[in-house]
């Protein structure tokens, strides 16, 4: 069967995107779970020895009513420094004077609401893959503090966040859940919490109240963590707390036990604003125990403990009398009972050591050589001993000595065993990841057999698809396959999801790893009996390598390389902004010798063809001329002489590698981004401080106009009204959220929250895209109208431009600008009067894409995902529409790169098969990273830093190759046209 190069291209890259799901899918582990059932067992009884205990029951509760204040994105320092003291007094003097435990407690990544929720309330370590499923969360069926209180009668009421109400749907018995997705409002998604509080704390029909506030994270993601809107934030969160806690006090007077009131965070803010990842800023959070249980004596400093976050899982088990949960990692947070007497000391402490090693035992099948558990054993014995003791006589100092000793011994027996059941978390499924991994090397070893045909004049290639079907090989395949599958499965002793599947999708999944490897085999074949012809008959070929067919080569083994690094991955941005960089190097010196050498050092042609194979990013490059001749685009014979250029044409020529250089360095100041260097001062930090407020507006006003400019030279009429009109609702948008200024409104107060004018840009963008659409579809009835075709396709672009100028914040407005800068220069002097083929186009095109990804403030990290783009001109979550422009926000760059190349490459290349070629070396040059990556994920899944670094660079790698995908099909669906036409 014959296909295009452009459509097989696309074919093995939607391959690559299933192999990449299923390697996600089995590397994201499952958490350390209890399979036991919830109530299955009654609490460990006291120890004893000798003597019977009378001590069998569970410990009665400590505390009457908990309430737990949750302020999602409290980081530490904004209670323990410098903004505390100055916004929450009242919290300042709780936590220096009053009756309080303070802790930092350390949230593991991925620092996202929904598995943070989880590990307060479970104990567990959250899967990775909980990133995704933060979009949607489903109901929490592992054991945890609220299902336990249900259990036991504890009438339980929540407001705030509505991930709370889809993780537990059915055990409030009243609650209103607030729209956590919707980060444009910081003020109205707090009120919806705080109405409630002044009829509920005079209520006495209720033992947990639980609060959510949410917009101290949506100020962090609209504005940062140095907003001048935070400090306002705190001090209502302090003025709330300082209600509750005196209502509670109140209380208290008539009640036997004391109440608890929480202060939390689940996350951190980093200093962009975002959260995700693994930086100090990210991980640390405020948590503040306030009790009058906690009574201090004068004098009596408590500096903030550092904890983990899972611990206060136990912690409210043993301050609510219940059990802790089955799946609990966390340890009981000692100074909550310190105060107690010693026999309800160790009791604690025994309950939560023999819930840890019973965790231990269900998941390590050596737990008794574990130290966890061994120190945990020690442990019980010498509380049997204090038992038997303290049953004889109640004081002495023996007792108490022997008591301090069994206390420290269970205080590291619970270390020791957390420790052990945290290295075991990582549970992957190893035979999921390799069947992923086969399909994605199967996918990219069929794009490399294949160059010879797909990058030949017809960009046509044989695809083998019936021959391997009905091939002894490919039954031999399947069945040893399928065997492979039945061991495997049956050998497991863990969860494995391919062995979960019905067997018809997962011998589908057989059958398409056997007919990739028979497709491949039999390229292989034909390559092979093709080079035996060359070899019989060689051609007398004078092609050679370039400096940027070594530049392609290099730069992206280079790229590939660097990414078994975990510094490299931080700041990976520092590797394209190099390979950029070296790039114009390049371009610079080739310009150069072609204006001043003129033809004498030009690019030799391989006389077959009369064709120039400019190679490509891998070790591609053309040696010798196959029957059909390898061609990248239909360059003319005598391109690269310069020397004729006279005048300003000519310097512009010479120049344009060092303006669009420039442009590089200016972007490279614009937006810190990475690890290392993000804490530091740019331009756009400075652009985005209230101070500087004018400034932003005049940049993004002429920046909104240079756009018009550059863009709408090539647009019909209509587009370019509709353009006009669509930018001057972007300003207006910014303007009616308070970004910017408004010339004309004087109190410079708010209209909208801005829905109404971007929905107004909204339209417009549907207009262009319909309109460029409409031009495309003429081209098909025309068919000579190669203008309608050249005009759609810019107008399409022109469309996906102006949702970029809506999507992004204001001060990466220049992002946008320089991009279209450096696009127009490449076009107008460099790509045009060089005359490159069209994979050297197509790199150039990738490179410049990748590092305006970089450049606009993305980075490795899930934290400099800008989730407010999701929510431009929607009333409310709706989670398709808020995905897809998210997505297009953080993508924008190699998308609308992608995009500029189908428009030079059709209005450019003579050759019709330009755009097959694009598709085909985009596709491979895509493939190589993400194929390079996986290899050594799985290589270094035992890695320290396998969750903070390398774990988000692949859901980075898995989105990059999905849009890849999008892209290959939109090549192949123009290179259809284009053939039709």
């Amino acid at each position: 069967m014959r296909l295009g190069s452009g459509t097989f291209a696309a074919g093995c890259v939607v391959i690559e995107v299933l192999g990449v799901a299923l390697f996600l899918r089995g590397f994201f582990p499952a958490p350390v779970f209890s399979g036991t059932e919830r109530q299955a067992e009654s609490p460990a009884p006291e120890p004893s020895a000798g003597a019977s205990s009378n001590w069998t029951e569970p410990p009665p509760p400590l505390f009457s009513k908990v309430v737990i204040m949750l302020i999602d994105a409290l980081r530490d320092d904004f209670v323990f420094g410098s903004k505390g003291v100055k916004f929450m007094p009242y919290t300042t003097y709780l936590v220096e004077k009053g009756s309080s435990l303070s802790f930092v407690a350390e949230a593991k990544p991925p620092t996202v609401t929904m598995p943070r929720i989880k590990a307060l309330l479970t104990g567990s370590l959250p899967g990775f893959i909980d990133v995704v499923r933060n979009l949607n969360s489903p109901t929490l069926l592992e054991d945890n503090v609220i299902t336990r209180a249900k259990a036991a009668g504890k009438r339980i009421i929540f407001y705030g966040d509505e991930t709370w109400v889809k993780l537990f749907p059915k055990h409030f018995v009243e609650y209103d859940g607030t729209t956590s997705f919707f980060v444009s409002d910081y003020t109205e998604v707090d009120d919806n919490v705080t109405r409630h509080l002044d009829k509920v704390l005079k209520r006495q029909d209720w033992d947990v109240l639980i609060l959510h506030y949410l917009g101290l994270d949506h100020i962090g993601h609209i504005s940062g963590p140095n907003s001048p809107l935070i400090g306002p934030k705190l001090g209502e969160m302090d003025s709330i707390l300082m209600k509750i806690h005196t209502s509670l006090l109140a209380e208290e007077r008539e009640a036997l036990l004391p109440s608890l009131l929480a202060l939390c965070g689940d996350h951190g803010m980093s200093e962009a604003g975002g959260h995700g990842a693994s930086s100090t800023e990210e991980v640390n959070t405020a948590l503040v125990l306030i009790s009058s249980a906690f009574e201090r004596k004068p004098g009596d400093a408590r500096h903030p403990a550092h904890v983990q976050q899972t611990d206060l899982a136990a912690t409210l088990s043993i301050g609510l009398g219940l059990p802790i949960p089955k799946s609990n990692t966390g340890s009981l947070m000692f100074p909550v009972v310190e105060g107690r007497p010693m026999r309800e000391q160790l009791r604690f402490l025994h309950l939560n050591t023999v819930q840890l090693s019973k965790l231990l035992q269900e998941n390590v099948p050596s737990y008794e050589k574990e130290p966890g558990f061994e120190q945990f054993k020690v442990s019980e014995r010498l509380h049997r001993n204090w038992v038997r003791l303290y049953l004889e006589e109640n004081n002495s100092e023996v007792l108490f000595n022997l008591g301090a000793k069994v206390r420290r011994q269970y205080l590291d027996a619970l270390r020791m065993l957390r420790l052990s059941l945290t290295r075991r978390a990582a549970q992957y499924d190893v035979y999921s990841m390799a069947v992923g991994t086969v399909l994605v090397l199967e996918a990219l070893a069929l794009l490399l057999l294949s160059v010879p045909q797909a990058l030949s004049s017809r960009a046509e290639l044989d695809v083998p698809l019936l021959s391997p079907v009905f091939s002894l090989l490919f039954y031999l395949l399947l069945l040893a396959l399928a065997a492979l599958h039945v061991v495997v499965c049956t050998a497991a002793d863990s969860s494995c999801y391919l062995c979960d599947l019905p067997w018809l999708a997962a011998g589908g999944v057989m059958a398409l790893t056997a007919a990739l490897l028979c497709a491949g085999v039999s390229a292989l074949t034909r390559t092979w009996a093709g080079g035996q012809c060359l070899t019989q008959t060689p051609p007398q070929s004078t092609s050679r390598w370039s400096e940027l067919d070594l530049l392609s080569l290099l730069g992206t083994v280079g790229h590939v390389l660097s990414l078994g690094s975990s510094s490299f991955i931080e700041e990976e941005q520092q590797t394209w902004y190099f390979l950029v960089n070296t790039l114009c190097l390049a371009l610079c010196h080739q310009t150069y010798r072609n204006c001043f050498l003129g033809d004498d050092c030009a690019p030799q042609r391989c006389p077959h063809t009369g064709e120039e194979f400019d190679g490509i990013a891998v070790a591609l490059q053309g040696k010798r001329a196959g029957p059909e001749g390898w061609e990248l685009s239909q360059a003319p014979k005598d391109p690269s002489s310069l020397a004729a250029l006279r005048g300003p044409e000519r310097w512009m020529v010479l120049a344009s590698p060092w303006l669009v250089l420039a442009c590089c360095r200016l972007l490279r100041s614009l937006n810190q981004t990475g690890v290392q260097w993000a804490h530091r001062p740019d331009l756009g930090h400075w652009l985005t401080s209230s101070d500087h407020k004018a400034e932003l507006s005049v940049l993004a006003a002429l920046s909104l106009t240079v756009i018009f400019v550059l863009i709408q030279k090539r647009c019909s009429l209509t587009s370019k009204v509709a353009l006009a009109l669509g930018l001057l609702g972007v300003y207006c948008y910014r303007a009616a959220t308070g970004t910017v200024l408004s010339p004309w409104q004087q109190d410079n107060k708010d209209i909208s929250k801005g829905i109404t004018e971007a929905r107004f840009v909204y339209v417009f963008v549907l207009g262009i895209l319909f309109t460029g659409t409409k031009g495309l579809l003429k081209s098909q009835i025309i068919a000579a109208d190669f203008t309608a075709r050249t005009v759609g396709l810019w107008e399409i672009y022109s469309g996906l431009v102006l949702l970029a100028a809506l999507l992004l914040r204001p001060h990466n407005l220049p992002v946008l600008v320089l991009s279209l800068t450096v696009q127009t220069v490449m076009t107008q002097f460099i790509w045009r009067p060089l005359r490159h083929g069209t994979a050297e186009v197509t790199v150039m095109h990738y490179w410049f894409g990748q590092a305006f990804f970089y450049f606009q403030g993305n980075s490795n990290s899930i934290a400099t995902v800008d989730v407010s783009a999701g929510f431009v001109g929607l009333g409310a979550y709706v989670e398709i529409p808020a995905m897809f422009l998210t997505a297009f926000a953080t993508y924008s760059g190699p998308v609308l790169w992608a995009s500029h190349l189908v428009n030079f490459l059709t209005s450019e290349a003579s050759s019709g098969s330009a755009l097959s070629h694009a598709c085909f070396c985009h596709a491979l040059i895509c493939s190589i990273p993400v194929s390079g990556y996986i290899i050594m994920v799985t290589s270094l899944r035992y890695h320290l830093f396998i969750w903070s670094v390398f774990s988000p660079k692949l859901l980075y790698e898995g989105m990059h190759l999905l849009v890849t995908a999008a892209v290959c099909i939109f090549f192949t669906a123009m290179d259809q046209t284009n053939t039709k036409s």
